[in-house]
């Protein structure tokens, strides 16, 4: 009989999920706070994203 091995595909769904949570994580904190966490810090490990310093980049690579 064939062998069915899926640790590969398994392994590749824990990888795409840690890093959906993760992505997601940074964009949840980096955006508005909801009602009731206003007053929050933002945890240590999530960087900080400026939209500022985002927008300069796309501008700065449109015009090369």
């Amino acid at each position: 009989m064939v062998e069915h091995n899926l640790t590969i595909p398994l392994a590749v769904l824990g990888v795409g999920f840690v890093a959906a949570v993760s992505i997601g994580s940074i964009a949840w904190y980096n955006s508005k706070r909801p009602p009731g966490w206003e007053s929050k810090e933002r945890p240590d490990f999530v960087p900080k994203v400026d939209k500022d310093d985002l927008i300069a980049d796309v501008s700065e690579s449109k015009s090369k």
